[in-house]
């Protein structure tokens, strides 16, 4: 049986792309000149661009038109990790870690194999943790000005589980959570799975316009806002304490649930009080260790309103089970003996030195950052593309994102993320003097 017309030119079009007959950021006809062109109907020509999309060929960009996008690109770049090539650069993901770490865990490996706990270590622990592994974190969020009681903490397999763990929890399928329109792409792969709708609100400033959202909440059943409120992802911003206060009061007005997401909440210096801290009884609080200790402790934690901790435990039961008990032994014994707060310190200041360099070298660009994160944002002039630039840059052997992962709205800026953490000083200043230099060729 011969395929629909539309199907032969969908298939027309993907093999010029792949064969570089159309080369990427080239415009495509608009959906009416396509119709009009090959005697289509207008939806016809819009499913075409939907179906090439969906496979990666091409990007529609707001008040722009439909573009061929760069393929060369490995497919899902900067949300799923994956093996690079030996000698790349990896500025994509963030790694961040200090000599000595691993003397670090040969010593804690030792005391706790001296410690004559290993029994316990080998049966099944509490679905949220043991209770004084509960309190150490519990004592350790008190420093960031958040007071709960252990029976409000669990222990989950990282920062990831810990949102997954609440939407599984306290969310449904179809539910409307309002996002940054740029967030964090682990809770986008989240949302998907879990069939969440994300409503995107636009940047107000430091932080998403709240009138937007307020505006939002009368028109919409919006059950849940994500944020992150100390030390945004891939933003860098830091909200004060008057957005926080808004955003309780929508929140409270509503009867939204607020995920704070406090992943990099530690580079920030004397933040304002966390949005758990001011509406406890409606905000569920995720972090972990990963990026303040290492990246391969999978030691996470949520602090939960105390009617919502039987849910976020059943999840925990049907996914995880616990978290595995050597993992939590090490993490709150650093947590209790200091190591925590003194590689929170050491990576503050690991991440200033980094940001210093890339404020020196990239001086004159519009860069978006926090003076001590790990990562920039590198918005691009209107005549240069993201993904050429990322191409440019893998051909350089340099690993980077562009906007795509983080983008939650149709409109996906021309930008891209540099993550400054995971290489040595003098890769990252070589690898950022090479983005400069691409970037330059691209713009000028």
């Amino acid at each position: 049986m011969a395929q629909p017309r539309y199907k032969e030119l969908v298939d027309t079009l993907a093999a010029d792309i792949r064969s570089g007959r159309l080369r990427a950021g080239t415009r495509l006809p608009t959906h009416r000149q396509l119709a009009s062109a090959h005697g289509l109907a207008l939806v016809t020509a819009t499913r075409v661009y939907a179906e090439l999309a969906a496979m990666g060929l091409v990007s529609g960009e707001t008040g722009r038109g439909t573009f061929v996008r760069e393929i060369s690109l490995p497919p899902r770049q900067g949300i799923d990790q994956f093996a690079l090539a030996a000698g790349m650069v990896d500025l994509n993901f963030n790694y961040p870690a200090l000599p000595g770490q691993a003397d670090l865990l040969r010593g804690a490996l030792r005391q706790l194999a001296a410690s004559g706990d290993l029994e316990s270590l080998l049966r099944y622990q509490p679905h949220g943790g043991r209770q004084h592994e509960r309190a150490a974190v519990a004592r350790h969020l008190a420093c960031r000005g958040l007071d709960v009681g252990w029976e409000q903490v669990s222990l989950v397999n990282g920062a990831q589980a810990g949102l997954a763990a609440t939407v599984m929890a306290l969310l449904g399928p179809g539910d409307v959570v309002a996002v940054d329109t740029l967030t964090y792409p682990g809770f986008k792969v989240l949302a998907e799975a879990c069939r969440l709708e994300l409503a995107p609100i636009p940047a107000d400033g430091q932080g998403f316009d709240l009138d937007a959202l307020e505006r939002l909440c009368r028109t919409r059943r919006v059950r849940a806002v994500y944020v992150m409120p100390t030390l945004h992802n891939p933003l860098g911003w830091v909200t004060d304490a008057q957005w926080r206060r808004q955003l309780v009061s929508i929140a409270r007005r509503h009867g939204l649930l607020i995920i704070e997401d406090a992943a990099y909440a530690f580079l920030a210096s004397k933040p304002p009080a966390p949005l758990a801290a001011l509406a406890p009884e409606t905000t569920v609080y995720v972090s972990g260790l990963s990026k303040n200790v290492a990246t391969g402790l999978r030691v996470g934690f949520v602090a939960t309103p105390a009617e919502s901790m039987k849910a976020i435990e059943r999840v925990i039961r049907a996914t995880t089970w616990n978290t595995p008990g050597v993992m939590t032994s090490i993490a709150c014994a650093w947590l209790d003996d200091g190591t925590v707060k003194r590689l929170e310190a050491e990576k503050r200041r690991d991440a200033k030195v980094r940001q210093a360099m890339a404020a020196e070298i990239l001086a004159g660009l519009n860069c978006v950052r926090h003076p001590s994160s790990y990562f920039v944002w590198l918005p691009l002039s209107e005549e240069v593309r993201a993904d050429q630039v990322a191409a440019a840059l893998m051909r350089e052997r340099i690993s980077v994102s562009t906007a795509e992962p983080y983008a939650t709205s149709h409109h996906v800026p021309h930008a891209v993320r540099l993550a400054l953490g995971s290489v040595e000083l003098d890769v990252l200043r070589e690898s950022l003097e090479t983005v400069r230099r691409v970037i330059s060729g691209y713009a000028y």
